[in-house]
């Protein structure tokens, strides 16, 4: 059974930067390069939405809100997807977690990680 762990976020003023790292236990490299991996936010009091991700193509989609500030990027060597945000705005402000989709379609979550973007 796969284990996500988000690492990464905390308090940031407008205008910086923050990586967020999802690290996944439980599974080889090879079983972890299978999986489509995705990163979603929940900002208070919204529901959970889709920032970015790889899809089975092996494409990469970002949400226009995010285009040009976000990158994902994943490294099978370490079973870990990051998540670099720049220009972070207050409205970027939210809960993230990352996803895990086996190829059968099983998903998997983290327990998020707190981001707060504010002066």
């Amino acid at each position: 059974q796969v284990q996500l762990v988000e690492s990464g976020g905390g308090l940031v003023q407008p205008g910086r930067s923050l990586r967020l790292s999802c690290a996944a236990s439980g599974v080889s490299g090879s079983v972890f390069s299978s999986y489509t991996m995705a990163w979603y936010r929940q900002p208070p009091g919204s529901q959970r939405y889709l920032v970015a991700g790889f899809t089975a193509a092996g494409t990469i989609h970002y949400a226009d809100a995010v285009k040009e500030r976000f990158i994902i990027s994943r490294d099978n060597a370490r079973n870990t997807v990051y998540l670099q945000m720049n220009n972070l705005q207050p409205e970027d402000t939210a809960v993230y977690y990352c996803k895990a989709r086996e190829p059968l379609g099983r998903d998997h979550w983290g327990q998020g990680t707190q981001v707060t973007v504010a002066s």
